[in-house]
């Protein structure tokens, strides 16, 4: 998987208005307003595009992990944290082993037919915020 030098603006300029792209850039607004968060974007056409927050002295990598698959039927979103920042009493998300830079996650899809899911993403992401280390 080669990663490419795209900006997060180029790749923005390049993907139809719909409700993916909206719900992405709701997710990274959320981000840019979470006092002390950087955010990375990695580009890997073909397979996503990811925006990677970081608290200020946190000790992990990341705190959340907002990924856009590039799908060949469509994008859609996936949103990761490691299990130990989220809760998940529902079992609303899918439980990954290992699947956060080699730490358990949780994760959560954005689904255009259930657009709860957008604020259910909304809170988990402001939930790792606080819990990140």
């Amino acid at each position: 998987m080669t990663e490419s030098k795209m900006t997060l603006q180029e790749f923005l300029d390049g993907w139809e208005p719909g409700f993916s792209r909206d719900s992405f850039e709701r997710f990274r607004a959320a981000l840019e307003a979470m006092e002390g968060v950087e955010c990375e974007f990695v580009a890997r056409p073909g397979v996503s595009y990811s925006l990677r927050p970081r608290k200020e002295g946190q000790q992990r990598p990341l705190f959340a992990l907002v990924d856009v698959v590039d799908d060949p039927s469509g994008r859609w979103l996936s949103v990761c944290s490691y299990a130990d920042f989220v809760t998940d009493p529902d079992e609303q998300g899918d439980f990954v082993p290992e699947g956060l830079m080699g730490q358990d996650a949780i994760c959560f899809d954005v689904d255009e037919d259930a657009p709860e899911s957008v604020a259910l993403v909304l809170s988990k992401l402001g939930e790792a915020y606080s819990k990140a280390d």
